[in-house]
């Protein structure tokens, strides 16, 4: 070996030991935050910014985050993050030097959405730490805290309902239950013989129902119908289930129509009408309850939904475009935009870092609902997060969740119970770039006179709903309501 050849090797061999024994992390849990072994994915959040790391939103931050795997770490023993953890955006050797928060959690995966908020997972208080050049600091961290079951303040016009449900209690083979909170009018305690129709209004991805435990205000009305409201957040453990039947969050669709919605007619003074609305994976949530079960509901206003036709999936034609992450000009394809123009969060960010925070977060939602369930319980991803190659084998599958597509091939038997019963407004900015899939449908609804109405209206995600946008959506919804009252 000559010696230009022994000194490139001296080299390599010293950056990977170098790279060996970078900045590391000692990470445990102490016997006071739980007395069991742990099994599972331990998570490590760093900002330069946030004061709680672990509450960054995925995608929207970019922040350094870091995974690894580990077996039967009994409490107080030491585990230890180094370059050999899933990573990004980089390995933990090569992330930029500075003052970071750190703070680190270990994820029970007991049903909460979010791994930052999951009940029973552990976690410490950020600390502040100073990486610098000197590669053989180790930072210890104590995990001390356990994040508590959230609880729910009931009022005279605020319930909650927590119906246990036998389908996803199989499913999940653990306890599971359907939730939701009840908006009631004013006029049910002055008119106390009178019965209601049901909104049930479906909130976007990361809505929780416990967003209304403690308030008093009464449920408002659908235009100037008097209805309650039952607001349904979507969460479960791998991200929002949008009430579809899937491989992998298990039966939803049915323990909302076959479980908890006879508890709701059960408990409260109801007509059985059934109206549904629904903003972004509430308005996919409630375009896909009203398609595929048509006779359990009687109309559906959907606002800004998730992708409804997946020859626009964000602009991603998953039918012929080979990469998720670069258009074919080699550009970085958006993820989220600003005023549907100017790329905010790009599908290669989003899609890297939800490859280490592996549950719970958007784009990995949709590969809960829509793929198949790998052999070892994870479900199939749309494409390989390294490179952005989509996989033609998952996409076969997502067609099963393309609701334009769904529609136009079985609309012969859906017609006597679906038509005009539908409503989709979106803004023609869409940070999201909602509003081209919702076109498709649009274009493919005429094409066999469903009768659908579709609207779209100058704004954003955020801003589109307006005064205007909200009267127009409920007017829709009361007047299909009145179509009722008259048969």
């Amino acid at each position: 070996m000559n010696k230009y050849k022994k000194c490139c090797l001296l080299i390599a061999i010293t950056i990977s030991v170098l790279h060996v024994y970078g900045q590391k992390f000692s990470v445990s849990f102490a016997p006071t935050a739980s007395d069991e072994s742990f099994t599972g994915k331990v998570l490590l959040f760093l900002s330069k910014e946030s004061k709680s790391p672990k509450d960054q939103m995925v995608g929207v931050e970019r922040f350094p985050c870091f995974a690894i795997t580990v077996n039967n770490i009994k409490p107080g023993s030491k585990i230890l993050f180094d370059d050999n953890a899933v990573s990004y955006p980089v390995k933990l050797s090569d992330i930029e030097r500075g003052e970071y928060n750190v703070q680190v959690v270990w994820d029970k995966n007991e049903g909460g959405r979010s791994i930052a908020e999951s009940p029973g997972n552990i976690y410490n208080d950020a600390i502040t730490v100073q990486l610098t050049k000197n590669t053989d600091a180790v930072f210890n961290i104590t995990c001390n805290n356990v994040v508590k079951e959230k609880s729910f303040v009931e009022t005279q016009f605020v319930k909650e309902l927590k119906v246990p449900s036998a389908l996803l209690s199989a499913s999940y083979k653990r306890p599971t239950t359907v939730n939701a909170a009840i908006l009631l009018p004013k006029e049910y305690y002055e008119e106390p013989d009178r019965k209601f129709p049901v909104l049930y209004w479906v909130s976007g991805y990361g809505g929780d129902y416990h967003n209304y435990s403690g308030k008093n205000d009464p449920s408002m009305p659908v235009d100037t119908t008097p209805c309650i409201r039952v607001y349904l957040d979507g969460n479960c453990s791998l991200g929002h289930c949008v009430y579809a039947n899937s491989d992998n969050n298990g039966p939803w669709g049915d323990a909302l129509t076959q479980e908890l919605i006879p508890q709701v007619e059960k408990t409260y003074r109801v007509n059985k009408a059934r109206l549904l609305t629904g903003h972004s994976s509430g308005g996919w949530t409630v375009l896909w309850l009203q398609t595929h079960y048509p006779k359990v509901f009687d109309a559906c206003w959907s606002s800004s939904p998730d992708p409804v036709d997946f020859r626009s999936f964000q602009q991603v034609n998953l039918y012929e475009d080979k990469n998720i992450f670069y258009s074919k000009d080699s550009s970085l394809r958006a993820a989220g935009t600003i005023a549907g123009r100017f790329p905010w969060i790009t599908m290669k960010n989003m899609l890297q870092m939800e490859h280490v925070i592996y549950r719970g977060e958007q784009m990995h939602s949709f590969d809960a609902v829509f793929s198949v369930k790998n052999n070892d319980g994870s479900p199939r991803r749309l494409c390989n997060e390294s490179t952005g190659e989509i996989d033609p084998v998952t996409v076969e599958h997502w067609k099963n969740y393309d609701i334009s597509l769904y529609v136009r091939n079985n609309w012969q038997q859906l017609e006597p119970d679906l038509k005009e019963k539908i409503r989709v407004s979106v803004g023609e900015q869409d940070n999201f770039l909602l509003n081209y899939a919702v076109h498709l449908f649009d274009d493919e609804m005429k094409k066999i006179n469903a009768g659908f109405v579709f609207a779209y209206y100058p704004g954003d995600h955020f801003t589109v709903s307006t005064p205007e946008y909200k009267t127009a959506g409920y007017q829709f919804l009361e007047q299909q309501y009145n179509k009722l009252k008259d048969k």
